[in-house]
């Protein structure tokens, strides 16, 4: 059997970073760890090739040369996946699909032969075994979540990664918490499955000795899920492994009770973590209790993320507006929290409502619905039926995007979490890619740009207040060159 595994293109979105991406001569933030994981679970005998349509095109040679095609994408995908799977059916190939989106919407799919839903540890050997008796069904699917512990190390060979500005891993699945707009838990359960630190050091091995030496992101959607493995296994073992090696850093997402741990930050800054996503979603608390954020409620928020960038990790940041409780206030509010706590990174969504979650059936149960989430955080739509007037909502909506992403404010707010970083000894180093970048920069932004004034601006004030984060800073410039790109294309 010969497979095409193919990833879907992702449109021009906040977290695609496609216009920062062109400074570092890079096609793509990450490659599909799901497709390369299930490509290590395929038969052996097989022989496989990637199609990552944001990397690379495919081609009607691709086509005759394949017996099936493999798929698998996130709804933000939905457009691009109808369209290779069309393709495919036309040159006559077999089209299994999985992940995200098909689990969530395989009904929409009619052009699909067969759906290998949930996790494929699952229900992946069910579908093969069916397939080599030539009865394969149209559709398998658990409700059962997998032991990730012997789960194999993805084809990275597979991957071009030349291509990428980052690689990723993961080391668990699963979040304890149970807010009621997150399809997570919906996916994977509340409790935290985890795969051994020799796994995770083994997939690390083969990204090292395949050459890479950047940014490695676990995709965990709560890193911190499992504190105590954490403490005792993971992190020592990554501080070890990272003793005699040079650029690797490590990104994750994380609650915001990370705060409350000093000795959990602290180890997660000596195992070369710098960054962390943390959902906030709101500074409310009536709407931080009507969506069950109960980790973010009865804190000062400001203050945990700052706790959090001294310890040396830059917090980014998910924040949303239209909870039943928010009120024409709530603008300002995030405007202010946003500024104040120096998250430069902030993503600012419409609240929306996946299939599966909590706050989905309860508004398909007050006829609130307005058909399929579109999976863009920050295009400014919602599929639900708002309290506040949606046109006011939207002007609003707007008004923070405007402000948080306009030069003077975002460079504003750079300084202020310049200000209060502590610096780890993992900082971005000037290498080949970043020089040019740099060089970029001081072109499109520096000469170019009309955010000329503040760059310069920036860079100055870096090198005299704290020169040793001057790569970060243009780093930073570079992220929100890509925001106003994205903002503008899609709200303003």
């Amino acid at each position: 059997m010969k497979a095409l595994l193919i990833y879907p293109e992702f449109p021009d979105t906040f977290w695609s970073f496609k216009h920062a991406l062109k400074f570092i001569h890079k096609k793509a933030a990450f490659p599909p760890l799901g497709l390369l994981t299930l490509g290590a679970m395929l038969p052996k005998e097989w022989s496989t090739r990637l199609i990552d349509l944001n990397v690379k095109a495919v081609t009607e040679k691709d086509l005759a040369w394949a017996d099936a095609a493999f798929i698998s994408g996130m709804s933000v995908q939905r457009d691009s996946a109808h369209q290779i799977i069309a393709r495919c059916k036309e040159g006559g190939l077999k089209v299994v699909a999985g992940g995200p989106l098909f689990t969530s919407e395989y009904e929409e799919f009619d052009q699909v032969d067969h759906f290998v839903l949930n996790e494929a540890e699952l229900t992946l050997p069910l579908f093969l075994a069916d397939l080599e008796r030539g009865s394969a069904k149209p559709v398998y699917k658990t409700s059962e979540f997998s032991n990730i512990s012997a789960t194999p190390a993805p084809l990275w060979e597979l991957a071009d990664m030349k291509r990428y500005a980052s690689m990723n891993i993961q080391f668990s699945r699963g979040c304890p918490f149970d807010c009621d707009f997150c399809n997570v838990t919906v996916l994977f359960g509340h409790r935290p499955r985890i795969k051994s630190s020799g796994q995770v050091i083994a997939e690390l091995d083969a990204l090292y000795g395949l050459g890479w030496r950047g940014q490695v992101f676990f995709v965990d959607d709560n890193f911190i899920g499992n504190k105590r493995y954490l403490k005792t296994q993971l992190l020592p073992a990554l501080a070890e492994w990272r003793n005699d090696k040079k650029g690797i850093r490590f990104n994750t997402e994380a609650s915001v009770n990370l705060a409350d741990d000093r000795q959990l930050m602290e180890m997660m800054v000596q195992a070369g973590f710098d960054t962390v996503f943390i959902g906030i979603e709101t500074p409310d608390e009536e709407s931080l209790a009507e969506c069950n954020k109960r980790q973010n409620k009865n804190r000062n928020l400001i203050d945990s993320v700052k706790r959090i960038q001294r310890a040396g990790l830059q917090v980014q940041g998910g924040f949303i507006v239209g909870f039943d409780n928010d009120t024409q206030s709530i603008f300002q509010r995030q405007i202010d929290f946003i500024q104040k706590s120096g998250i430069v990174t902030a993503m600012v969504g419409l609240l929306q409502a996946p299939v599966g979650t909590r706050l989905y059936e309860r508004l398909k149960q007050e006829g609130r619905l307005l058909g399929h989430t579109s999976g863009d955080n920050v295009d400014g739509t919602t599929n639900i039926i708002t309290l506040m007037d949606l046109d006011t909502l939207s002007e609003g909506y707007r008004n923070i995007m405007q402000h948080i992403y306009s030069r003077k404010h975002y460079y504003r707010r750079v300084k202020t979490f310049l200000r209060e970083y502590k610096a780890p000894k993992i900082q971005i180093s000037l290498d080949f890619q970043r020089f040019l970048a740099f060089f970029r920069s001081n072109i499109r932004l520096g000469i170019i740009g009309r955010e000329r004034l503040q760059y310069w601006g920036l860079l100055w004030w870096t090198l005299f207040r704290r020169p040793g984060l001057l790569p970060l800073a243009v780093t930073l410039a570079i992220y929100g060159y890509h925001f106003r790109k994205v903002s503008n294309s899609h709200i303003l």
